[in-house]
């Protein structure tokens, strides 16, 4: 958190998405790692997981099968992405989270597996007013890269999609 110039303290960890099960292992080992030999209190956040609660607590969840069998795939999409709409139901629920898990950091996984319900820069754009105390790891399956046509892009997945975010750092690109 210190020398960033007021810029937010967003990270990227971008993988190869065939990676996703090591790459579970290694976030494990390191939250472990950081909680026992350093003293960190880490935060681990798994969007998959975080919809499913609030699909439950709404009420919606035990329809969802059935809603996607019956509706066309791209009103189905919609529909969730709505009901999963970060700035009005993610980013509070991370907040409260927080609120009540103190951490000296922040890891986010499981965005792999809401694409394309939950998209990667629309969580980060509104948790830049929630994860103000301390620095955001983002577990990110896909690539973040950088060309001087585009900016920075997150291609979830490795598909063809992409998303513009220049915030974030990619945290293999950083000083030790």
């Amino acid at each position: 958190m210190e020398g960033l110039s007021n810029e937010i303290p967003f990270f990227i960890y971008h993988y190869p998405p065939e990676n996703e099960l090591p790459v579970r292992e290694i976030r494990d080992r390191v939250t472990t790692k950081l909680q026992t030999e350093d003293g960190l209190r880490i935060a681990n956040i798994n969007m998959y997981d975080l919809a499913v609660d609030l699909l439950r607590k709404r009420g919606v969840w035990d329809r969802l099968a059935e809603f996607e069998l019956q509706e066309d795939k791209r009103e189905f999409r919609e529909g969730l992405q709505n009901m999963l709409e970060p700035k009005a139901h993610l980013a509070p629920a991370i907040r409260s989270i927080l609120a009540e898990t103190p951490s000296d950091m922040v890891f986010l996984a499981g965005l792999g597996e809401v694409w394309p319900y939950i998209r990667t820069h629309t969580v980060l754009e509104n948790l830049q007013s929630v994860v103000t105390e301390q620095p955001l790891l983002l577990w990110f399956p896909g690539r973040y890269a950088f060309s001087q046509a585009t900016g920075h892009e997150l291609r979830p997945l490795n598909l063809s999609a992409s998303d513009s975010y220049y915030r974030a750092k990619d945290i293999m690109e950083q000083e030790a």
